[in-house]
């Protein structure tokens, strides 16, 4: 496994040659540059024409404005189309120009994006709803995935909007003027969430809602509990009470960044990208416009399925930035984003397939790189990694601007047979992960346990990584590994792999199961805060899981508020962290906890 190379530092100037050394250098390389050029100048041109940046968005971005006729209608086929399409090719995004929109219900299916056009939520103002609910599956939302709502207000019609998904759905920068519903109509189960940069007026009710994570938010009440409900700078959330009620709250979050996003300037597209914040509480648009500065549309290469991973790189090693619109893009080579404070932004859940086996992106260890509103889907072949932050050894200082991945979502097999060793790996110094789905698949095509062998999901080697909102499930080994050295996590939502086929299959050595959540005994800092793990063994309901927690014994490694849970008495965890807390026991489905740890 990689060795993380701790911090050096002016790593990047050790050993660098002298003036005058670098003086002759460039000298000889100019001539032997010079030689080069005039050896090629009788064939033609030594470069392919530049690639042109901006351009239109593509079939499947639906823009409206006020004006424009039957959008209810538009929103409707989409949705017909969409509502059960899960493991489908349909992506879309619609895009709401500033303006008030009257008597709508725009329905979310998969692959569904709804988004605003204004610098703040209120600038695009829907008197109705944007609805998810589970009619499709009998009133079950725990398959409520990839979907996503951004930058809108609206004035619910019956005073609450409904907002029953799981994982992979997003609700980043909403202003609800009334209350918000988490919960399918008829309180079926729901096992998400996210919600990030929103202020909703009145009252979240989560109902049957199993957890949920708010990040630097507003909210006027929180109704209710299940098992583990997180929050971090959010104005309004109750009192930190867990483990009855299972509330985390934290104060403020220690670092985050908001999502960039598409808003137009006048008549033309522009990315708008927010500064870091430290400390971070409530909203960054309710005192006039949020800090940051925005990108011309020209600035990035559109990319629409079809464009090859050579042009897209091309693309990058000329200065432009991605917006990767609405569709599958294969790419048969890796992603290379080598530039600082890149931006590479997906509309309508933009799904990336790596063919032949290789890494769909790689990030450089560079400064303030922003990840965002994508799918990396692996392919039939192994790939080793999907998803690199920072190669192996990375250890430059990040912290005055990180990279940030957010809304970045994995996924192994499902759609198709795919496998891939390790999904995420993070070797960048001070990344932040915010909100995450990696998920190898426990149900649709191509699902087995050796059929999309994912053994590992997320491996951090970087130092002062951030995770804000990690939620991993179902990998043959572990689902998170840490290596590198003050890692913190705020809220983590885990499921043991369900196929595993008996006890043999997930044994490590002498202990029974792979930890959803492992700590390596190398570290000396970490810490964590409202985790929760659980399993359901349901082709071998003997299976028994040592814990969903290990990390070594020491005074800087510290947990609060962990739970593991066994749904429905399908295999048993034996312990909660290492060697500590109570086994769970019969098919009653109820957490054991450790509140802190050590």
């Amino acid at each position: 496994m990689p060795v993380h190379a701790p911090p050096t530092g002016s790593a990047a100037f050790r050993g660098a040659p002298s003036p005058s050394r670098r003086r002759g250098l460039a000298a000889t390389l100019a001539a032997t540059l010079a030689a080069t050029l005039l050896a090629f100048v009788p064939s033609g041109p030594a470069h392919a024409d530049p690639i042109e940046g901006g351009g239109d968005l593509g079939p499947n971005v639906i823009v409206f404005d006020p004006s424009t006729p039957n959008i209810q209608g538009r929103l409707d086929e989409v949705f017909k189309q969409q509502e059960s399409a899960q493991f489908g090719s349909g992506r879309y995004q619609f895009l709401f120009k500033p303006g008030t929109y009257n008597g709508l219900n725009a329905q979310l299916g998969f692959y569904t994006s709804v988004s605003g056009l204004g610098l703040s939520p209120d600038d695009v103002s829907i008197n109705g709803d944007v609805t998810v609910d589970a009619g499709w599956f009998n009133g079950n939302a725990t398959q409520n995935f990839w979907r996503s709502a951004e930058n809108l207000s609206l004035n619910p019609v019956n005073g609450t909007n409904r907002w029953a998904v799981s994982q992979a759905a997003p609700f980043r920068r909403m202003h609800v003027k009334g209350g918000l519903n988490l919960a399918p109509d008829g309180y079926g189960w729901a096992s998400g969430g996210y919600i990030a940069d929103s202020k909703i007026d009145g009252s979240v009710g989560p109902y049957s809602q199993q957890q949920w994570y708010t990040r630097d938010s507003q909210v006027g009440g929180w109704q209710n509990a299940v098992w583990n409900m997180t929050f971090s700078g959010v104005e309004g959330a109750p009192a930190q009470s867990f483990p009855d009620p299972p509330y985390t709250t934290l104060e403020t979050t220690p670092i985050s960044r908001e999502k960039p996003f598409l808003h137009l300037d006048g008549d033309a597209y522009k990315v708008f990208v927010p500064e870091k914040r430290t400390n971070a509480r409530g909203v960054t648009w309710d005192s006039g416009a949020p800090a940051g500065s925005s990108i011309d549309l020209d600035q990035f290469f559109v990319v629409k399925p079809g464009a090859t991973a050579q042009t897209i790189n091309a693309a990058l090693d000329q200065g432009l930035n991605l917006l990767f619109t609405p569709g599958v893009h294969h790419v048969d080579e890796t992603i290379e984003v080598n530039r600082a404070d890149t931006v590479v932004l997906g509309l309508g859940l933009a799904t990336i397939i790596p063919d032949n086996g290789v890494t769909a992106m790689k990030v450089a260890d560079v400064d303030g790189v922003k990840l965002a509103g994508f799918l990396i889907d692996a392919g039939p072949v192994n790939s080793e990694t999907l998803l690199e932050v920072g190669p192996e050894g990375s250890s430059a200082d990040h912290s005055a601007n990180p990279t940030t991945v957010q809304d970045v979502f994995i996924r192994i097999g499902g759609a198709g047979p795919g496998k891939a060793t390790t999904s995420m790996v993070v070797n960048s110094d001070d990344t932040i992960i915010d909100h995450t789905w990696v998920w190898r698949a426990d149900h649709g095509d191509g699902v087995g346990w050796e059929t999309n062998r994912a053994d590992f999901g997320v491996r951090v080697n970087g130092d002062d990584v951030l995770a804000t909102g990690l939620f991993v499930e179902h990998f043959n080994k572990y689902d998170v590994e840490w290596y590198g050295e003050r890692g913190r996590t705020i809220f983590f939502q885990n499921e043991k792999a369900y196929d595993a086929p008996n006890q043999a299959a997930i044994q490590n050595g002498d202990t029974k199961g792979y930890a959803a959540y492992r700590v390596d005994d190398s570290v000396e800092q970490h810490e964590g805060w409202g985790m929760g793990s659980y399993c359901y063994y349901n082709v071998d309901p003997t299976i028994q899981q040592h814990n969903g927690f290990q990390a070594p014994v020491k005074p800087g490694v510290r947990f609060h508020h962990l739970l593991v849970v066994s749904l429905g008495g399908q295999g048993q965890y034996e312990r909660v962290i290492n060697d500590t807390g109570e086994p769970t026991s019969g098919t009653s489905t109820v957490p054991s906890v450790v509140v802190q740890f050590p």
